[in-house]
C-alpha cells in the first residue's frame, strides 16, 4: 500500500509549486514598483518548496525522482531569475520576469509529472 504521507507531501509540493507559478505571473502582469516587490518574495518561496522537494525524494521510486530532480533545478533557476529581476531594470528586468516565469511553469510541470509517476507506480503495486 502506498505512503499516504508521501502522496500528500507530493501534492502539496505540487500547490506550493503551482501558487509560486501564479504569483510570478500575476506580479508580470503588473507594472512599475509593485512587481519587484513581488517578485522579492519569489526566491524564498522557491527555497520552501525545494527544500520540501529534497525532503521527499529518499521515499520515492526512481522515475519520480528523476522529475522532482528536474523540478529542483527549474525551481533553482527560477530563484535565480527571480533574484536578478529585482536587481535589474528595462529590457533586462523584462526578460528576468519571463525567465522566473518559465522556470516556474517547468517546475510545476515537472512536480505534475512526478505526481503522475507515484499514482501510476502506486497503482501497479496495488493492481488497480
Amino acid at each position: 500500500m502506498a505512503d499516504p504521507k508521501v502522496k500528500d507531501a507530493l501534492n502539496q509540493v505540487r500547490a506550493a509549486a503551482q501558487e509560486l507559478h501564479g504569483a510570478i505571473s500575476d506580479a508580470a502582469a503588473k507594472r512599475g514598483g509593485a512587481v519587484k516587490a513581488d517578485l522579492e518574495a519569489v526566491p524564498q518561496k522557491a527555497k520552501v518548496i525545494m527544500e520540501s522537494i529534497r525532503s521527499s525524494l529518499g521515499a520515492q521510486e526512481e522515475a519520480t525522482k528523476k522529475h522532482l530532480k528536474e523540478a529542483l533545478t527549474n525551481l533553482e533557476t527560477a530563484q535565480k531569475h527571480a533574484t536578478e529581476s529585482v536587481k535589474s531594470t528595462g529590457q533586462a528586468f523584462q526578460a528576468s520576469v519571463r525567465k522566473t516565469l518559465a522556470d516556474a511553469r517547468a517546475s510545476v510541470e515537472q512536480i505534475s509529472e512526478a505526481v503522475a509517476e507515484k499514482r501510476s507506480a502506486d497503482s501497479k503495486k496495488t493492481g488497480k
